[in-house]
């Protein structure tokens, strides 16, 4: 079996080479970067199955790195953050970020993440040959595609997931932490709040308004729904 390929990013030399003694021991294949123009020159010359991102770097930080990454790859991220407000994480999500590990963290968290977001058949997802179609929505799971009209939308795995998970269902509410579940994993670590800024990005995209929605609806106090009717 092929090993996973992780780039580590981050301008601490000790922080490196700790996380890639404790990848390497666990069979991932790991590659360097010490800032953010570095990351971006190697990405250029290969593909890493996840990325490991620090936010304060020289040169670009993560941020930006994130930024400039999505605009062309929905390769999984996980920030790296000293900066424990929830208003840094929730940017990091807001902008494309798989899940944010606070510094000083745990060598064994860190791997145990990695190996949440890196599991990309995920329990709970539909039939992977179907396809759902809704009214003005097609979600081709095969493809992992989502095609509003003629428009074929750029989402990321996770925003596909989600949306996935939550139109093989419609009507069906599903509390947070049943889409953490889901989607994520069931060892997934973070907060119940990266499923409001991820729900809140595919309606962004969807063009959906959540006062009156045509496809993700709020059940205050639970969770979500899917509400688009079959034809």
């Amino acid at each position: 079996m092929e090993q996973e390929r992780i780039l580590l990013v981050d301008d601490e030399p000790d922080l490196r080479r700790m996380v890639r003694q404790y990848l390497e021991a666990e069979g991932f294949a790991v590659a360097e970067a010490a800032d953010g123009t570095a990351a971006l020159d190697r990405l250029r010359t290969s593909s890493p199955d996840l990325i490991l991102l620090d936010v304060a770097m020289p040169a670009q930080d993560g941020f930006e790195v994130l930024r400039t990454l999505r605009r062309s790859s929905d390769v999984p991220v996980i920030m790296l953050t000293a900066r424990s407000e929830e208003i840094d994480r929730v940017v990091g999500l807001t902008m494309g970020a798989d899940d944010y590990v606070t510094k000083p963290f745990s060598p064994r968290e860190l791997v145990a993440r990695v190996r949440a977001v890196l599991r990309r058949r995920r329990p709970g997802l539909p039939d992977l040959d179907e396809v759902l179609h809704f009214d003005g929505l097609t979600v081709d799971l095969a493809r992992r595609e989502i095609t509003q009209g003629e428009t074929t939308l750029e989402v990321s795995t996770l925003e596909f997931d989600l949306l996935a998970g939550l139109a093989a269902a419609p009507g069906r509410v599903f509390t947070r932490a049943q889409l953490l579940e889901k989607v994520w994993g069931w060892d997934y670590f973070g907060a119940e709040r990266v499923v409001d800024v991820h729900i809140a990005n595919l309606r962004k995209k969807l063009g959906d308004d959540a006062a009156d929605p045509m496809f993700i609806a709020t059940v205050r106090g639970v969770g979500y729904k899917f509400v688009a009717t079959q034809p």
